[in-house]
């Protein structure tokens, strides 16, 4: 590549055709990408800094948090509660919303995040991921719960970086979705990906079949027509990919097509699906629906969703956006 474009020039470019742009938000995201860059060296060099391995404590869901669950989540709100441009945070990590220490200048957004993404892969080598939201808070309030159960159709961005065989992040703001490399010899983001599109067709979907006996009838009907393959009433053969980890199988579906179903299931009836609605349904949907896929709990669009809590639970499809639509259809 000959003319590099750097994540900040893309930013700030961008930023120049909105009349009302103050800068907070172009320095926000430079905050956060810090913070990703930070993540992307201590996942890289995992076991030679000790980093592996539980933390012998739960998360606020009740899961076993990795020792870089920890880690980054303090990584995240160590890069952004000082910088003058969020009201709050919320992170996947803990219980409650993260006020801005009282000795700090408060600013209009809000952040929500995930800082590890799909940790159960990272004691072996798979990618993982840190996924995040960007929301407007009311200005000049001290912000609640309330203020943070936005419908992710208000999102001023969002984002996701896989740590991979490379360092790439994805990003929105609603213009679009493009992808770049962190370039380690310079470190910077790098602009490789400009203008991604998902195919509206696709043979792949991803889904964790140990789930099958317990998904409903319509989850039922549409796996078990990709898996008879061209003999079946689709015609056509599928491949299955599983990988355990959101961000990498957003990517994926971001790069060639492709169906991801994370659907209700008949385990814990106590339970409406499995996945966040805001630090990884919201965000990865705003992505997907800008990249011209869709994104759906199976009977009604993510973005339309009006969270009740922050750690609110969703069944999550997303993905290439007439196959979507089948699986929609199926549930209707």
């Amino acid at each position: 590549m000959t003319n590099k474009v750097s994540l900040t020039q893309f930013i700030i470019e961008q930023q120049r055709g909105l009349p009302d742009a103050s800068g907070a938000f172009s320095m926000l995201l430079s905050n956060i990408v810090t913070a990703c860059k930070e993540i992307s060296h201590l996942v890289n060099r995992g076991n030679l800094v000790g980093v592996l391995g539980s933390a012998e404590s739960e998360n606020v869901q009740g899961e076993e948090q990795k020792k870089l669950d920890v880690i980054t989540h303090d990584i995240m709100v160590d890069a952004l509660n000082w910088t003058g441009h969020l009201a709050g945070m919320a992170s996947e990590e803990v219980d409650n919303i993260i006020a801005i220490p009282a000795e700090y200048p408060k600013g209009k957004y809000l952040a929500l995040f995930d800082p590890l993404d799909g940790s159960s892969n990272i004691d072996v080598n798979l990618a993982v991921g840190t996924i995040f939201s960007i929301l407007h808070c009311r200005e000049g309030v001290e912000p609640t719960h309330e203020d943070f159960l936005q419908k992710g159709s208000e999102q001023v961005c969002a984002g996701f970086v896989l740590y991979g065989p490379s360092t790439m992040m994805v990003l929105t703001t609603g213009q679009g979705v493009n992808g770049f490399t962190l370039d380690q010899d310079i470190g910077e983001f790098i602009l490789t990906h400009p203008a991604m599109k998902i195919p509206e067709e696709t043979s792949e979907f991803a889904i964790n079949m140990s789930n099958q006996r317990f998904w409903e009838p319509p989850v039922q009907r549409y796996i078990e027509e990709c898996l008879q393959g061209i003999e079946g009433p689709r015609e056509k053969n599928f491949n299955m990919r599983w990988i355990a980890s959101l961000v990498a199988e957003v990517y994926r579906i971001l790069t060639r097509g492709g169906v991801f179903l994370y659907p209700y299931d008949l385990r814990d009836l106590s339970k409406s699906g499995r996945l966040r609605i805001m630090y990884e349904a919201n965000p990865m949907a705003f992505i997907i629906e800008q990249a011209g896929g869709a994104c759906s709990t199976g009977r009604e669009r993510i973005l339309d969703i009006k969270p009740i809590h922050i750690h609110q639970r969703v069944p999550l499809i997303l993905g290439s956006k007439k196959e979507v639509e089948r699986i929609v259809a199926y549930h209707n």
